[in-house]
């Protein structure tokens, strides 16, 4: 037998209810016998008692370098010592540093009356050293002004950040920010003083080193750098500021706007970036380095935008306060709107733009750069298209009643904070276990199914999965009521592989739905394992709270031919679900390809990646290098996409006109840079792929259309700023909001040493990132996370939700107290309204499709597959008195509904 690790030994010997029991097993993890420890117990204090507070010292005085594996251990060890209402706390604590030879205070336990937030305060106490000068001032970010430019759905974004060192000797700033995984980042230039470079792009490594150079030489440096883990978290390093010195950099980025359900344009500037868990041992590159204020970012906002359309203008809103809506032009297709002053940059910012026929396909044509040699990406014409798929309206009235459904539920300790930062807000978890409760009563029956749960390890509900009946669905509902926030960190990669190791059903089409608070470090190695087993699936993914990334949700909807959803604010989470099960359970598109047609002496080279999924009514952005010049008349182009649909062929066409847009810039081409640049990156990560040669690729596009790539970084160094550095930098880390509690953001990282060379990745303090923790803020009980869960459990029922829970899975209901509270009534008053020859069960059924129709048309998306399972149960029941049944039913409830529209 190996070495036993003391650590796990002594979480292993932890009861459910948190404590710990004295024996010997635990003795032997103080080095103790367990007569020496008994001997030592305080008076009049329980043995478990005892036992935990021991356990807890022996935590807090030997294994501090792993909190991130023990933190929520010791969460629900507190939580039960604080249910046994100690009297000698203080005394048994006093006991148990004498005993163990450690000197761990009452209120660094979480024990302390007062100190029901001290796992913050711990926290912030071990890792905060970087978010304050010497001088407990604030870090020397103090404000980002922005400049959003919208032209139709493409996005032109520069962001000013003003820097100060109010420090007396020269420091390096470094600030760890997220950006759209979708951005095109394209401009980067430093102005100091009355001095201004504009930043050039170059290969990664040699970028770092001239950094390094520029700052020991005393120089002034900038450097911009992407994450080698995460396409959309960015590392910004202001190097070698003298005292008082302020500087501005200007970043400046392009992007698509993503399509809404209700068809509005969504642009997201992103300020949450929640810590990315990254497990021991594994380094973790820039995402290790994301910190967060415990008291909020000490650094405001101001954002414009100007909004133009080819289409009028109808509306902007935003979960942020604006000004109001300022039209430019008559017709309504130039205005300019801002966010009300003062906006603390602490949460999101989202603007949802909306248009006149916003759903119309759309063809762009972007003239080349002038100075650029002609044939090359920069040099040509490039074009995008904008597909709205429209299927036939007989093929979309069917939906399959076929499939394996693996639904994955991230179960880590972050899943355990509220939705949002109102005094309503349910907890990621709650609203998940809603979501799923919706989802298995909404499956059709004849399909097959599994749920699986994960955190730093993860557990299926079957072993594999299993045919939805009543039996299997009432065992995973009771399983889902009791899941909680409950298993450590986010580590999605093994249940992957291991539903992906697992045999495809025969004719049961895999539908794999992924929910997370998307806080994983790394992400380019699920997107690489879920394009690897592309053809075997559909993934769906859906972000859940501030923070969750862009680059993980949409990636994997990307690589697995699904569709990607984020909840994020108030939203609730069910519609977005319901809308991606009814793309699961459309027919898949299949055997997609595409036709370019252009002039005689020209030729279309796509650069975007070959369409592999299409669902009705949503976008699909092409684009493609227009090379050679047209030797006719015919200024048109057109592109066709075809595919198959339910054994039908279907054809979708767009003709275009080839002459450029005006006043478009180079956004377009600097996207299809963009996306270009992807692909490659993700070709990088399949087996025997020649990587060397990809990533020259990758370098030469990056430098030649100035946008940034993993193996790039934008470098500016202003010559003979300053004089050589003795000693090492001040580093002054600038945090990011975070997340956490009731809104307040949470620390978690930082640097007090000198910086390293860029080469190697910066550990933060010896210690892997912790996953945001289930806490509130300074004030708040601090509880277990099962007790947090039980209580949003506890909370006054939702009717819908109790309606859909009480459901069978042949799609009826039974007559019972449960149902009829539901509809206000007493059973025996619900029974004695039954129509003459009416079965109950029928009766029940009819009069819950009656109450959806009459009470929560609202919400109709959540129920609406609820409904058909119950509209063709009845069917098949072969009623004769229905419409007497609808009749006595709308009677009863005080409704209005026809029979025509419940589908009866």
């Amino acid at each position: 037998m190996g070495i036993k690790d003391p650590l796990l030994q002594l979480v292993s010997l932890q009861k459910a209810s948190g404590c710990w029991e004295m024996d010997g097993a635990l003795a032997e993890v103080f080095g103790r016998t367990e007569e020496e420890v008994v001997r030592q117990t305080p008076a009049e204090v329980e043995k478990g008692v005892w036992a935990t507070v021991l356990a807890l010292i022996w935590l807090h005085g030997f294994k501090m370098n792993a909190q991130v594996e023990w933190q929520f251990v010791a969460m629900k060890a507190v939580t039960w010592i604080r249910n046994q209402k100690v009297v000698s706390l203080s005394e048994s604590v006093r006991v148990g540093n004498n005993l163990l030879g450690c000197q761990v205070k009452e209120e660094d336990l979480g024990l302390k009356s007062g100190h029901a937030h001290v796992v913050v305060l711990l926290l912030s106490k071990m890792v905060n050293c970087g978010l304050l000068t010497e001088k407990n001032e604030p870090v020397p970010l103090k404000s980002i002004a922005v400049d959003l430019q919208v032209k139709g759905h493409v996005a032109t974004v520069s962001s000013t950040l003003q820097y100060v060192n109010e420090e007396e000797r020269p420091l390096e700033a470094v600030f760890v920010f997220p950006m759209p995984a979708e951005a095109a980042l394209c401009h980067f230039s430093a102005k100091v003083a009355d001095k201004e470079i504009v930043a050039k792009v170059q290969e990664k490594e040699k970028a770092r080193e001239e950094y390094d150079d520029a700052i020991a030489s005393g120089d002034q440096a900038f450097l911009l750098e992407e994450s080698d883990e995460s396409t959309d978290v960015f590392r910004l390093s202001v190097g070698s500021l003298p005292p008082a010195q302020s500087a501005a950099v200007t970043l400046v980025y392009v992007t698509e706007l993503s399509v809404q359900a209700d068809h509005a344009l969504r642009f997201c500037l992103p300020a949450v970036l929640n810590p990315r868990y990254t497990p021991p041992g594994t380094g973790g590159g820039i995402v290790s380095e994301i910190t967060s204020s415990p008291a909020g970012v000490p650094y405001s906002l101001s954002l414009t935008a100007h909004v133009s359309s080819p289409n009028p203008i109808t509306k902007v809103e935003s979960k942020c306060p604006l000004e109001p809506l300022v039209f430019i032009n008559a017709d309504h297709t130039n205005a300019k709107v801002s966010l009300s002053a003062g906006h603390m940059f602490d949460r999101d910012v989202e603007l949802f733009l909306y248009y006149q026929n916003a759903h119309q396909p759309t063809a762009i044509v972007e003239a080349g750069e002038p100075t650029a040699q002609p044939g090359s990406l920069m040099g040509d014409p490039v074009v995008m298209i904008s597909l709205y798929p429209e299927f036939p309206s007989a093929l979309m009235s069917s939906v399959t009643s076929c499939g394996e459904f693996v639904f994955i539920m991230d179960r880590s300790g972050s899943m355990g904070c509220p939705m949002h930062g109102g005094s309503d807000a349910q907890t990621r978890i709650a609203s998940a276990r809603d979501t799923l409760l919706l989802l298995l009563k909404s499956l059709p029956l004849g399909c097959y199914f599994n749920i699986y749960g994960f955190g730093s390890h993860y557990e299926s509900y079957f072993p594999k999965s299993v045919e939805y009946t009543q039996e299997t669905m009432d065992q995973a509902v009771k399983r889902v009521q009791a899941m909680e926030a409950d298993m450590g960190g986010t580590e999605i990669l093994q249940p992957l592989k291991h539903i992906y190791s697992q045999q495809c059903i025969p004719n049961q089409p895999r539908q794999v739905f992924m929910f997370t608070d998307g806080e994983v470090w790394n992400t380019k190695d699920v997107l690489s394992l879920v394009k690897n087993n592309a053809e075997s699936h559909r993934c769906f993914s859906f972000g859940i709270g501030e923070g969750a990334s862009t680059a993980l949700i949409t990636g994997m909807a990307q690589e697995g031919g699904g569709h990607a959803q984020f909840i994020t604010g108030t939203d609730r989470m069910q519609p977005k679900v319901m809308q991606s099960l009814r793309y699961a359970l459309q027919p898949a598109v299949v055997d997609i390809c595409e036709v370019w047609s252009v002039p005689v002496g020209m030729s279309a080279t796509r650069l975007s990646p070959p369409i592999n999924t299409i669902f009705q009514g949503q976008r699909a952005l092409i684009y493609a290098q227009l090379k050679g010049e047209s030797q006719s008349s015919d200024s048109e182009g057109r592109v066709t996409v075809k595919y198959r649909l339910a054994g039908q062929e279907v054809t979708n066409t767009l003709s275009y006109s080839l002459k450029p847009a005006e006043n478009t810039g180079l956004s377009i081409h600097r996207l299809a840079a963009r996306s270009l640049i992807r692909s490659l990156e993700r070709d990088e990560q399949n087996e025997g792929a020649e990587k060397e040669a990809l990533k020259a690729r990758v370098v030469e596009l990056s430098v030649q259309a100035g946008v940034s790539s993993s193996h790039t970084a934008f470098i500016a160094v202003l010559k003979g700023s300053g004089e050589a550095v003795k000693g090492p930098l001040l580093t002054r880390r600038v945090p990011t909001a975070g997340f956490f509690g009731m809104g307040a953001p949470m620390t978690m990282a930082c640097c007090g040493t000198a910086p390293q060379r860029r080469g190697a990745p910066r550990m933060m303090a010896d210690m892997a990132v912790p996953e945001t923790l289930l806490l509130g803020g300074p004030g708040m009980m601090m509880n277990s996370l099962e007790e947090d869960s039980v209580g949003s459990v506890e909370a006054a029922k939702d009717p819908l939700m109790q309606l859909i829970s009480l459901q069978k899975a042949s799609g009826c209901w039974e007559m019972d107290g449960a149902l009829v509270e539901v509809f206000g009534k007493t059973e025996e008053e619900v029974v004695k309204q039954t129509p003459a020859q009416v079965e109950k069960g029928v009766w029940a059924t009819v009069l819950a499709l009656i109450w959806l129709h009459g009470f929560k048309m609202d919400a109709q998306v959540e129920w609406q597959f609820v409904a058909m399972k119950a509209v063709t149960w009845i069917r098949n029941q072969k009623v004769v008195s229905l419409s007497e049944s609808v009749r006595a039913g709308n009677d009863l409830l005080g409704c209005q509904v026809k029979e025509e529209d419940l589908g009866l």
